[in-house]
């Protein structure tokens, strides 16, 4: 080969290597360009999952917050703090969360519905089913979750669902002080009790202070649960309230509920007893006739009245219960209860006084009290004679315990009248007091309504410490075919301490059986009366009441020495 030869050889391989270096060049780098965009694709996907996860696992996807209506998305007004006179709570806030659902975004509905049912199986399936398939861009699911379920359901990942931040009204004493404080609706406006009653001002966030002391209030509640389970009564009531000012410090019906769980609730249970319900009293009434009888004069102590035998008027018959059968004074009819002595009394009243004396005691309007929750009395149409003696001894009218803690709040606290009221007062706001009967009236019935205690029928209330005054009263409850005797109101109006009265107790059980310890009775001497000497003990060192080292036991003959010398 000539030089000439193999120099174009090597020139030739020269430019075959250069020619194969650039085609490698070229594969290499369209490789590299693949690769990238290979790998800008795989970003972009994961970018893509890691934002729906991201969406998914938020509180409220920002896509789905455009579905909420602008009412439920803008922040709520704080509900305002319900507590006692002494700053405990009673009804509060706590934050929460609710489940909605933008429908039209739901891809699977069977699929979704087990899924959420799994997680909240109190759901019902066939309601859920059908949130899910409505044409809505935005349903409630469920409100208030707990935590928990909040995470359970976010770990669902359903497209469609998103969380509401909410309040959740919270009562931390539970069913204590239930038929006062009443309960929200889910939208938190108040439906019962307080929460109703002044809902303006919780929803204005203004806080409420109750007169209620939630000491009280557990008393109460434990004495007439207590007596309700040892009686079997259907049910009770019970009322602790301020002589002076009205003030109550303690108000019960039951059987109760407890407001913070209001799913399932039947109406025997939120009927208020207390306030709502309307009964005949029986014989607590005597107070107001022999009150009557010796404010207008009809009646002095030194007046006697036939109660030898029944006395009959017209078809009517009215017996004693605890008969003495002869004359009775007027502070014997009293201490014993006698029917036929107030009856006579009453005659003597007359109609239109009593009417109006009892008119003068809030007896026969409906009440003014702070819950919406308040019964109107039922009183005869036409008042006849018949009526006049009936209602001597509590029959043929019906009125609520809030009427007797008032009317009884007059007799003993010097004859001035008294509103009750669920609110704390200041001095300033206190009415101007009207009077209503006169001191030497108000203290003679001290007297006997501590006589009664003493040496009457209402002896198991006497209270080791404390000096008790009060009034038994055992009705018959009205039927379809008139009254039922062994379907008993039975209660007890009691008063403490009797020589300065500050506080008014009333206790009553509904329909209670009599037990081996009461010799089968359930009058209210058996069962009331001893309630109310627990209640007493329980409440009086709370309310600062100083114990007495004596519980003296006036006689009839001693009631009249004192009250003739103004004792």
């Amino acid at each position: 080969m000539s030089r000439s030869d193999e120099h174009y050889d090597r020139k030739r391989g020269l430019r075959r290597l250069v020619h194969l270096e650039g085609v490698a060049k070229q594969a290499l780098d369209t490789g590299h360009v693949r690769l990238i965009a290979v790998a800008a694709g795989f970003a972009l996907c994961f970018l893509v999952i890691a934002g729906r996860l991201i969406g998914l696992a938020a509180v409220a996807p920002a896509n789905d917050h455009a579905a909420i209506p602008a009412d439920v998305r803008q922040p709520q007004v704080e509900r305002a703090e319900i507590v006692d006179r002494h700053g405990v709570l009673l009804a509060g806030n706590v934050r929460s969360v609710s489940l909605f659902a933008n429908p039209r975004k739901i891809m699977d509905v069977d699929q979704a519905t087990r899924q959420l049912l799994a997680v909240l199986p109190e759901l019902d399936p066939a309601a859920v089913k059908r949130t899910l398939l409505s044409e809505r861009r935005f349903a409630w699911v469920k409100r208030h979750l707990s935590p928990r379920q909040q995470d359970a359901i976010n770990r669902l990942g359903i497209p469609g669902l998103g969380f509401v931040d909410e309040e959740r009204r919270v009562y931390p004493h539970g069913p204590s002080a239930a038929h006062v404080v009443g309960f929200t609706g889910i939208d938190r406006e108040g439906l019962v009790g307080i929460e109703k009653g002044l809902d303006d001002a919780l929803v204005a966030g203004r806080d409420v202070t109750l007169s209620i002391d939630i000491r009280v209030q557990h008393a109460l509640r434990a004495e007439l649960r207590a007596s309700v389970e040892e009686f079997q009564a259907i049910g009770a009531a019970g009322i602790v309230m301020d002589a002076h000012n009205g003030e109550i410090l303690g108000m019960v019906s039951l059987p109760d509920f407890n407001p913070g769980a209001m799913n399932k609730v039947d109406a025997d249970r939120l009927f208020n007893r207390a306030t709502l319900g309307v009964y005949e009293m029986g014989s607590t009434f005597k107070a107001f006739t022999t009150a009557a009888a010796l404010e207008y004069g009809a009646a002095t102590l030194d007046d006697t009245y036939d109660a030898s035998k029944p006395l009959r008027v017209a078809r009517f018959t009215i017996n004693d219960d605890h008969a003495k059968n002869r004359w009775l004074s007027v502070a014997e009819i009293f201490q014993y209860s006698s029917n036929i002595g107030s009856a006579r009394m009453a005659l003597d009243i007359g109609t239109e006084r009593q009417q109006q004396f009892l008119k003068e005691l809030g007896l026969l309007d409906r009440p003014s009290v702070e819950i919406p929750e308040v019964g109107t009395p039922m009183v005869p149409r036409p008042w006849r004679e018949i009526s006049t003696m009936t209602i001597a001894y509590g029959h043929g009218i019906a009125v609520s315990p809030l009427h007797m803690v008032r009317a009884y709040g007059v007799v003993v606290n010097g004859g001035h009248d008294v509103t009750p009221t669920l609110l704390v007062r200041r001095d300033a706001e206190r009415p101007t007091p009207k009077r209503v009967l006169s001191e030497h009236t108000s203290q003679t019935m001290r007297a006997l309504l501590g006589l009664v205690v003493a040496n009457g029928t209402g002896r198991q209330a006497q209270a080791q410490g404390y000096l008790v005054g009060g009034k038994t009263g055992t009705a018959e409850k009205a039927g379809a075919g008139g009254y039922r005797r062994k379907a008993l109101l039975s209660s007890f109006v009691a008063a403490f301490p009797i020589n300065d009265p500050r506080y008014v107790v009333f206790v009553a059980l509904d329909e209670p059986k009599g037990t081996e310890r009461t010799f089968n009775f359930a009058s209210a001497g058996w069962t009331a009366a001893p309630t109310t000497s627990r209640v007493v003990g329980r409440i009086a060192p709370l309310l600062g009441v100083a114990p007495t080292t004596t519980n003296p036991a006036p006689s009839s003959d001693s009631v009249l020495i004192s009250v003739r010398k103004g004792r």
